[in-house]
């Protein structure tokens, strides 16, 4: 597997640059017509991620997905679930740091295509500037993907759910959609080489707006956090090799946090 995931890292990268070169003059136009450009570049990287690793991808509970404006909230703890919520909704605008959209070719599409920068320097300014862009982006029938911890988290790690998804339910007014998965048991976020089985994700039922904030937290992380470590007890069991990998992944977070 190292073998594989090295050989898979050289083509992602090169499957990016020459994507990003190739498809460069649909930046001239307008949005509706490059709209595709995204979803290719994230299937061909699945594509051949699936067939260089040999790991497989299951997806359940997509109808789950309203039609039009929504919040998708999802857990985060590898790179592959952000290639894979982009692929399978129909108008993915992801809330990312803005020091990506400096990023010459990646931060040109990222911008053209809706996503949603936010200065995490300023935490009134950037709740501010999530609610004004996200708003837009609902209304014109996007779904926002958020990830409620703000960054990569081991597989069984204690949550820590921040204010912004919570900012957004209450701003927007749209119905909130929990995503659990399992993802960083088969691609870790710190360590190289992926292990072989299936990722799995889980599109939970939405939360609909109107709650009461500390309601709707409430609700949004027992979904996500119940699903999710049901996702991973059941890959410790189809896939032993996965729980060295969840020990190793919290062992390194704990000597971080140190």
């Amino acid at each position: 597997m190292f073998a594989r995931t090295l050989l898979f890292n050289v083509v992602f990268y090169l499957n990016f640059a020459v994507q990003a070169l190739a498809f460069a003059p649909f930046l001239l136009l307008p949005e509706r017509y490059g709209t595709w450009v995204t979803k290719f570049w994230t299937a061909s990287s699945l594509f051949w991620h699936r067939l260089i690793t040999g790991i497989g991808e299951e997806v359940t509970g997509l109808e789950n997905i309203p039609e039009g404006g929504c919040i998708i909230a999802a857990k985060h703890q590898s790179t592959w679930e952000t290639m894979r919520l982009v692929y399978m909704l129909d108008k993915p605008a992801y809330i990312l740091k803005r020091e990506l959209m400096w990023i010459p070719l990646l931060g040109w599409y990222l911008k053209k295509y809706g996503h949603i920068p936010v200065d995490r320097g300023s935490r009134s300014k950037a709740l501010a500037s999530i609610a004004v862009h996200g708003k837009d982006r609902a209304r014109r029938g996007y779904q926002i993907i958020i990830f409620p911890e703000g960054t990569r988290r081991p597989p069984l790690a204690e949550p820590s759910y921040r204010y912004g998804v919570v900012h957004l339910y209450k701003e927007l007014g749209v119905p909130v959609v929990p995503v659990a998965l399992n993802a960083g048991l088969y691609w870790p976020r710190r360590s190289f080489a992926h292990v072989r089985g299936t990722v799995r994700m889980q599109v939970l039922p939405p939360i609909e707006p109107g709650l009461p904030s500390a309601v709707f937290q409430e609700r949004l992380t027992t979904a996500i956090e119940e699903a999710s470590n049901r996702l991973i007890a059941e890959a410790f069991e189809r896939d032993p090799a996965t729980r060295p990998i969840a020990a190793s992944e919290q062992a390194k977070e704990r000597h971080a946090e140190a």
